[in-house]
């Protein structure tokens, strides 16, 4: 993954619109897709969150996504996501002084553990430029990053889809929106043109039926400003997800 500057340009001012809108689905797809763990193919034993509350902020969205999961896995997750999540905020704000940032839930993640804030700081350094500003670059925990990425993706396809994935993918992309170039957003923003169906009985084909104000040109907001992902399968089964609208990935199983 590249190393990450401060992007706090990017952040969206949603303290007053949280657009919790996302419709409370079904699943009536292939129940051979069904009833397992979405990460191991393991027993069912709870449900994980996807995006992981974490990501989110209160009030929280009232249809979350949720998916069958072991405990193992589960609770597996946790550490992984708990940085991930303080991470961003660090690089958006430009600091890990939890008094400086600005997502309370965050504050209060690093100030309870001060071992999670040094790790961060161990990936920040600062430079001047030649014209004398600041530079803020952060270097992230590739593989913690890349397991909560995979955990998202996997979530995303079952959930949305039908379509449960164990094997490794063929294509990952983790980075910064700000990173991008024009074409590289505008290709990334837009959903691929799909000339089939998905999975009669699925989410996403409810989705395509119903009124579903969080269902957008493709993608789905789970909490405005924190959180949006897109699903789609034809040929290839294809995840992108952007975090806090700073922090995009893209996984794909062809």
């Amino acid at each position: 993954m590249p190393k990450l500057r401060h992007g706090s340009q990017m952040l969206l001012n949603t303290k007053t619109d949280w657009g919790e809108k996302m419709e409370r689905l079904p699943n009536n797809g292939d129940d051979r897709q069904k009833g397992f763990c979405v990460h191991c193919g393991g027993q069912t034993e709870s449900k994980d969150h996807a995006p992981s509350k974490v990501f989110l902020d209160l009030p929280h969205p009232k249809h979350m996504p949720s998916l069958p999961s072991c405990g193992d896995c589960n609770n597996g997750f946790s550490g992984d996501e708990e940085y991930l999540a303080c991470f961003i905020e660090c690089v958006v704000c430009g600091t890990s002084d939890p008094e400086q940032l600005s997502r309370d839930k965050i504050k209060r993640a690093l100030r309870r553990n001060r071992s999670l804030r040094d790790r961060i700081e161990r990936g920040h350094r600062q430079s001047d430029t030649v014209g004398g500003a600041l530079i803020h670059v952060w270097q992230p925990e590739d593989e913690r990053v890349r397991r909560v990425v995979m955990k998202l993706a996997r979530c995303h396809a079952a959930y949305e889809l039908n379509e449960p994935r164990l094997d490794e993918p063929e294509h990952v992309l983790v980075m910064p929106l700000v990173s991008m170039m024009d074409d590289q957003r505008d290709h990334f923003e837009t959903a691929p043109e799909v000339n089939i169906w998905p999975e009669v009985g699925s989410r996403a084909m409810h989705r395509m039926l119903i009124a579903d104000d969080a269902y957008a040109s493709g993608w789905i907001t789970v909490q405005k400003g924190r959180y949006r992902f897109l699903a789609v399968a034809e040929g290839s089964l294809m995840i992108r997800g952007v975090l806090s609208e700073y922090l995009a990935f893209e996984v794909i199983w062809e």
